[in-house]
């Protein structure tokens, strides 16, 4: 069941969007393993701790977290900036399961591209999907991601891809 994502707003990571955001992995963690890596069972006992990591991470400006909130404060994606360093960092995205084929997962990292260059000050940014998820090879695609030769993600073919901000 697709539902209007037109209002949803990309949002830094807080430390009240805790309940949401395991919501949102809880409930969508069956589609995201079927095209990523899963997080394991270990995620979701110390999803407060790692929440609490996360903050941390950003704080220091290791990597920037992002969620996707709609009008009644529901988690339908996230859009995170990772290993954040010499100008650069890797994207990853997922947008919930309920929410997706609606341009949602584009217009996030179309709008994270240009924090990255705008606010964070990052000139360049990486990302991997597998040969087996169109979905995310299209949005890089479309925010202008550039493939840049074979890789493994968790033992699976896929792309590597790069965009010059």
């Amino acid at each position: 069941m697709s539902r209007d994502v037109s209002n949803a707003e990309l949002q830094l990571l807080r430390p009240d969007h805790a309940p949401a955001l395991l919501a949102f992995e809880e409930e969508n963690r069956a589609y995201f393993a079927a095209s990523i890596p899963d997080r394991g069972d270990a995620y979701f006992r110390e999803f407060a701790a790692l929440h609490s990591a996360r903050l941390a991470e950003q704080e220091a400006g290791i990597c920037f977290f992002h969620v996707l909130v709609d009008d009644a404060g529901e988690v339908l994606g996230r859009v995170n900036l990772i290993d954040v360093a010499d100008g650069s960092a890797e994207l990853g995205y997922r947008v919930a399961e309920r929410a997706a084929g609606q341009g949602l997962a584009t217009r996030a990292v179309r709008q994270v591209r240009e924090l990255a260059a705008t606010v964070y000050g990052l000139t360049e940014l990486r990302a991997v999907t597998t040969y087996d998820n169109p979905a995310s090879r299209a949005v890089l695609a479309r925010a202008g991601f550039v493939a840049t030769g074979d890789i493994r993600l968790d033992g699976r073919p896929g792309t590597g891809y790069v965009l010059s901000l």
